[in-house]
Parts: C-alpha cells; sequence; structure tokens
C-alpha cells in the first residue's frame, strides 16, 4: 500500500505526543493515550474543514523543536512500516513550527534527519499556507523545497484554509515553483468549488489534493482526463469536512467512471482516526469498487508518486 496525501501533524499518534509534551514541559489536558485520543480527532459534530483544521493545534504545539520533528517524522515512518506499507510522501508546512526560533531550514533538516533513521521508503512534501500575510514565509519554502530536492524532499504543496483564500491568489508562489523545477501538488476542490481545481491546474499542479468537487464542472473534468492529472482523494477525511452531506453522496465512482485518474489516501491517520486500509474497505464496501480495480489504483499511486522512474520500478 502507498499513502500520497499524507500530513505530518495530522498523524501522530497519542503516545507520542505525550512523549514529546514531556520532553518539552508541554500541559496537556491528559496523559492517558486512549483519552489524548478525543483531543486528537475530529469530533463527530464537525460541521467544514475550517472546524476540521482546529484538531491540529495540539499537534502542532509539540512540533516546534528539532529533536520533536526528526522523532516525529520517524516514529510514523515506523508505524507506516509495521502496518505493511511500502511508501509514503509525508507533508508538513515549516513556517508552521518556527514558534519557538527554528529556521525554516531548521525545520526541514530535522524531518530529513527523521527520514535517515529508517530504512522504509518516505520523501517530503513541503506545504505553502493559504493566508495573506505570509508571501515571503510561502516563497521562503519554495526555495527550500529546491535546495533539498531529491535529498528528502519531493514537491511543494498550498494547504489550508481553501474557501478562505482563493486558489489564484497563489499563482505568483507557484511560478516560482515552476521556474525551479519542484514538482507541486495543490489541495484544491474541497471546501471550495471545481473553479479551485481549475485555477490549480492552470497554476501548474501535477496532482490535485482531494478535488472531489470536480465531478460538478464538466470542463474540469476534461481538463483533469485530458492532462491525466491525478487526484489525491481521501473518503473519510472528505466525509468528516462535510464535502459531503452523506456517505452514499460521494462521487468517488462517478470520478471514476468519468475516466479521472484517482489515488486513495488517508489525509490525516489521526485527526481522521483511519488507516490506507480502512480507506481501501470503504471503497469496496460502500461503492462496490473490485479487487481489481483497487489494484488499479495502487498502481496510479505509483505512477503519480514523485519518484524517478527506477524507484517506481522497486515500488
Amino acid at each position: 500500500m502507498i499513502d500520497l496525501h499524507l500530513h505530518l501533524d495530522g498523524s501522530l499518534s497519542p503516545e507520542f505526543v505525550i512523549k514529546a509534551a514531556k520532553m518539552q514541559n508541554i500541559e496537556l489536558p491528559t496523559y492517558n493515550p486512549k483519552e489524548l485520543k478525543q483531543y486528537l480527532c475530529v469530533p463527530n459534530d464537525c460541521e467544514s474543514l475550517n472546524d476540521y483544521l482546529k484538531c491540529f493545534e495540539l499537534p502542532l504545539s509539540v512540533l516546534q523543536t528539532k529533536e520533536a520533528i526528526s522523532e516525529a517524522v520517524y516514529d510514523l515512518k515506523d508505524r507506516l512500516k509495521k502496518q505493511g506499507m511500502i511508501y509514503a510522501e509525508i507533508r508538513f508546512a515549516p513556517q508552521l513550527h518556527t514558534r519557538n526560533g527554528l529556521s525554516q531550514k531548521e525545520v526541514i533538516q530535522a524531518a530529513i534527519a527523521g527520514l535517515e533513521k529508517s530504512k522504509f521508503k518516505a520523501n517530503l512534501i513541503l506545504c505553502c499556507m493559504r493566508g495573506n500575510k505570509n508571501y515571503n514565509e510561502n516563497i521562503e519554502t519554495i526555495l527550500l523545497a529546491k535546495e533539498f530536492l531529491g535529498k528528502g524532499v519531493c514537491a511543494v504543496d498550498l494547504a489550508g484554509a481553501e474557501a478562505l483564500y482563493n486558489t489564484k491568489n497563489f499563482e505568483e508562489v507557484f511560478d516560482s515553483a515552476k521556474k525551479l523545477g519542484v514538482p507541486i501538488t495543490i489541495h484544491a476542490g474541497e471546501a471550495d468549488g471545481a473553479e479551485s481545481v481549475k485555477a490549480a491546474i492552470e497554476i501548474g499542479a501535477n496532482r490535485i489534493g482531494h478535488g472531489i468537487n470536480s465531478i460538478y464542472d464538466n470542463e474540469v473534468l476534461k481538463m483533469l482526463v485530458d492532462k491525466q492529472i491525478p487526484l489525491e482523494v481521501c473518503p473519510t477525511s472528505n466525509f468528516q469536512t462535510k464535502v459531503v452531506s452523506s456517505i452514499e453522496k460521494y462521487p468517488i465512482r462517478e470520478l471514476f467512471e468519468s475516466g479521472v485518474k484517482l489515488t486513495i489516501n488517508t489525509d490525516n491517520m489521526t485527526v481522521s482516526d483511519t488507516n490506507i486500509f480502512n480507506e481501501y474497505e470503504i471503497l469496496k464496501s460502500k461503492f462496490g469498487f473490485s479487487d481489481e480495480e483497487i489494484n488499479g489504483m495502487i498502481n496510479n499511486s505509483i505512477d503519480v508518486a514523485f519518484l524517478s522512474p527506477i524507484e517506481k520500478e522497486k515500488l
């Protein structure tokens, strides 16, 4: 199994959070892993993506030192290996880990150090963040992605409150990535409509994070199919952020039948309380996907991973 859309801060285990908090003298609401889980997982009454994003504050609070960041990456890789995974692309926003004085470069170097502690194959995607006061920080993320490209970093992303900050507003930031030859994936078509996906494609995205709302615009569907731009679909997360009002209305079968290239991912293993095997089981039990169709989507993940042809062949 492969996960191409996996957030570091949304996938911390309760045990790791407790360990990291104790090392940094950070007070937690509880030090019991089972009880802490309720503070790390999205509540059942989550109303939107913005509501969902509130679950990241506690994990971020313990990821503000080199040691914690490095250990978090290693711990996640170790859990993925034990699950039977063979590859993952782990994403995070360096600018969100600088509260206590770390530079973005130090954050990235710490994450790469965590990668190097384990032989499990994984790479890092660096997220720029949606906002209207962080242009310089986003440009710095792009420049650092170029510096560490092929050295643990494989791409850049745009994450955050999609409905509040239009994708088109970040065209200049990602022009820099294109000029530098850094691969691009962009969160779009989740909290915002199909026009967000269109903007991401026009900006130069090689992949689209989520992209579920593409189904409501035939022009956008055609762009995805013609350009063979894949969607990084995350079923459980999409239910929780109210991309659709019910599981029956989740348009994954329609996207599949339209010829859109789909990859299946977790988004946030802890926040969404899921794993990649659960995501594929949803496809089988709720939408009737066959083993052959699921194998095709796993092969899609290999095909569109930010890896060299030789590395893909190994997978």
